[in-house]
């Protein structure tokens, strides 16, 4: 694992919708897709740094998560624990 990479959005829907562009955007491995609490919707996903910056960017440009995106954070070189 080089990096992690993590999208918080305020709607589940649009929770699922930009996880899946961020699965078909760059060669990722899924951690978790999870709601939270209620409402917000996170996915975290793992691989080489660039390929989990183009991801965490594929889920932030989707249309629909525009207003709905609370938080993204892509962390290179995470310890391994």
């Amino acid at each position: 694992m080089n990096a992690l990479g993590m999208i918080e959005t305020n709607s589940i829907p649009v929770g699922v919708n930009a996880g899946d562009a961020m699965l078909k955007a760059a060669t990722v491995e899924l951690v978790a897709a999870q709601p939270v609490c209620a409402g917000k919707y996170i996915v975290i996903v793992t691989g080489e740094v660039a390929a989990v910056r183009a991801a965490v960017a594929a889920g932030e440009k989707k249309p629909e998560a525009a207003g709905m995106l609370s938080e993204s954070v892509v962390i290179p070189s995470p310890h391994p624990d």
